[in-house]
């Protein structure tokens, strides 16, 4: 029984392999949004591929630019550097606005700002308009890079390299005001707007980390593209 298994797998492994080599090669047509070698559609809704095609930005500077090119992002591209001698800066791009407005500009990376990008228009959004009826015309960040390590560790935090962003409050189109420092743990809609901006970020970002993870977290979410999926 676990030889029969064991070679139904194989044959498995083998096809799906065959598949994608296909596709790659061109010999199979599938939509983009199925394609692992097209380039990532930002207005698409994600979907099990849209992980692997976010990592593939991360050192590709021209297919960062054919991803953003399908948002309405206002960013300006970002010239390597390095601040500080354990902190570089690589494919990154300053943040301006996007449907949205900012509190100030921010630096991020292409996977950063493309997960960004998804999380405001297909989570950030669609909450905003289930629970109140209208959508966020401003976002409130306490930033992005920041040359230092983990509190209380000897780690690098993914903010050393701009892969990391601090969500603080949301302003609606109304001018209601919602932060998740005073109306985390409050009740009603504004509470309820906050979990949802939480499982919408949970999905977007690798790693979420909010109120819940520790009191550092009080008043803010903070979202990286760094590690394994954690939602916290």
């Amino acid at each position: 029984m676990d030889m029969t298994f064991g070679r139904f797998l194989l044959v498995l492994i083998l096809l799906a392999a065959g598949f994608a080599f296909a596709v790659w090669r061109g010999f199979v047509q599938v939509p983009d949004r199925w394609n692992p070698w097209a380039p990532l559609d930002l207005r698409e809704p994600p979907n099990l591929l849209t992980g692997f095609k976010l990592r593939l930005l991360e050192g590709d500077r021209a297919l960062c630019e054919q991803a953003l090119a399908t948002s309405d992002l206002d960013y300006q591209a970002v010239p390597d550097s390095q601040p500080e001698p354990t902190c570089p800066l690589e494919n990154t791009v300053r943040i301006r606005g996007s449907e949205v407005r900012f509190n100030s500009a921010f630096l991020a990376t292409c996977p950063l700002a493309a997960a960004y990008v998804l999380f405001e228009r297909h989570g950030l959004q669609p909450a905003a308009q289930a629970v109140f009826g209208q959508p966020v015309a401003r976002v409130e960040h306490f930033g992005s890079f920041a040359c230092r390590n983990i509190a209380r560790s000897n780690r690098r935090s993914q903010h050393a390299t701009a892969n990391a962003l601090d969500l603080a409050g949301f302003r609606l189109a109304d001018g209601t005001r919602i932060t998740v420092a005073r109306d985390w743990r409050g009740e009603g809609d504004k509470a309820r707007f906050l979990r949802e901006v939480h499982k919408a970020a949970c999905r977007a970002f690798n790693i979420t980390l909010g109120p819940e993870y520790n009191a550092a977290h009080h008043d803010h979410f903070h979202v990286d593209m760094g590690g394994f999926r954690t939602c916290r």
